[in-house]
C-alpha cells in the first residue's frame, strides 16, 4: 500500500511543472473548496468502509471495469463520466482539453460527436502499469447526482422521445413483454410507451440484474465508477455543476481560458418533476428501488427524499 500524507494523497513523483494534486492537497492553503471536497471524500471512504460487504465485493477491477474513465495526457486528468449527470459538456470539454488546439470552444462541438467513442481515450485502453501510473499520479474526479432525479432524467430521454427507437428496440419491448399483462402486439413490437411504473419494475426485477449489467444511463454510480476502489481527488455535484467545473478547471491550469459552459435547459428533470414520477408508483416498490440505489445515496450525501413512502 502507498504511503499516504494526511490528506490522503501520494504528492511525490510527478513530472511537469504544474501539478493539480499538489494544487488540491496543499496543506498551507486549504480553500474553503477544498475542504468540501476533502468532506466529499471522507464519505465516500466511510460509505465505502461500512458497506465494505456489498461494496468490495472483493474483486480486483479489470480493465473493462476502466470503460467510463476518460484520460487527458495533457493536464493529467481523469474524468469518470457517468449518463445524465452534464456527461455531453464534460466530454466536449475533455475533446477541448485533449484535442490539443483542434477545438477551443465546447459547445462548437455536436452533442453526437462528444459520445463517439474513438474522440477520447479511455483507460481501459492503456496496458496494466501505464493503468496504474495514471491511476496513482492523476487528478481524478467524477460527478453525480441525486440518484431518483438522474433515474427519471434517464427515463424521459430514453422512454418517453420518440427517436430514441433503438432504446424502445433493445429495453422496451423487453420491459413491456415483461411487465404489461395483456401487451398490445404493436407494444411488443415497438416498445416505444414503457410507462415509468413499468420501467422500475423492471430495474427492481431480480431477473433483469442476474441476466446482464444496467445500461450505463441508470446503472449506479458506484458500479460506473467504482468508487471504493479508485481515489477520485474530486467529487462534483451535479447540483453545483459550474462551481464544481471551473474548480477543476482552474486546479488543472486550463481554468483562464476554459470555462464550463453554462446552459439553461428548460427541459431539465427536476426535484418537483421526479416527485411528480414517483407519485404511482407503490411504497413496496419505492423500498426496492431504494435497495438498488441505496449506495449512491449514501455514499454522495442525497438524503432519502420527502416523497419516498418506504415500507
Amino acid at each position: 500500500v502507498m504511503r499516504r500524507n494526511p490528506f490522503g494523497m501520494d504528492i511525490c513523483c510527478r513530472k511537469g511543472s504544474r501539478n493539480p494534486l499538489q494544487e488540491l492537497y496543499n496543506p498551507t492553503r486549504l480553500s474553503s473548496t477544498a475542504i468540501l471536497h476533502q468532506i466529499r471524500r471522507d464519505q465516500v471512504t466511510d460509505t465505502c468502509r461500512a458497506n465494505s460487504v456489498s461494496s468490495r465485493k472483493r474483486r480486483v477491477l479489470t480493465p473493462n471495469d476502466l470503460k467510463h474513465l476518460v484520460v487527458d495526457e495533457d493536464h493529467e486528468l481523469i474524468y469518470c463520466y457517468v449518463p445524465k449527470v452534464a456527461c455531453t459538456n464534460w466530454k466536449r470539454v475533455m475533446m477541448v482539453l485533449t484535442g490539443r488546439g483542434k477545438y477551443s470552444d465546447p459547445m462548437e462541438i455536436p452533442a453526437n460527436e462528444a459520445h463517439v467513442s474513438s474522440n477520447l481515450k479511455t483507460l481501459n485502453q492503456y496496458s496494466i502499469p501505464e493503468i496504474n501510473h495514471r491511476l496513482k499520479n492523476y487528478m481524478k474526479f467524477l460527478f453525480v447526482r441525486e440518484p431518483f432525479e438522474r433515474l427519471v432524467s434517464a427515463y424521459r430521454n430514453k422512454f418517453t422521445q420518440k427517436y430514441n427507437t433503438s432504446f424502445h428496440k433493445r429495453y422496451g419491448t423487453k420491459i413491456v413483454r415483461r411487465q404489461r399483462k395483456n401487451a398490445t402486439q404493436e407494444a411488443l413490437r415497438k416498445g416505444d410507451d414503457v410507462k415509468f411504473e413499468e420501467f422500475v419494475a423492471y430495474l427492481i426485477d431480480p431477473h433483469t440484474q442476474r441476466e446482464e449489467p444496467f445500461n450505463e444511463h441508470w446503472q449506479t454510480v458506484y458500479s460506473l465508477c467504482h468508487p471504493c476502489h479508485i481515489h477520485y481527488d474530486l467529487i462534483g455535484k451535479y447540483e453545483t455543476l459550474e462551481e464544481d467545473s471551473n474548480y477543476i478547471l482552474q486546479l488543472a491550469g486550463v481554468g483562464n481560458y476554459l470555462k464550463f459552459p453554462t446552459y439553461a435547459k428548460s427541459t431539465r428533470t427536476t426535484d418537483e418533476m421526479t416527485t411528480e414520477f414517483f407519485q404511482n408508483i407503490s411504497s413496496e416498490h419505492q423500498t426496492q428501488l431504494y435497495e438498488v440505489y441505496k449506495l449512491d445515496f449514501l455514499m454522495f450525501n442525497y438524503s432519502v427524499p420527502s416523497y419516498l413512502k418506504l415500507e
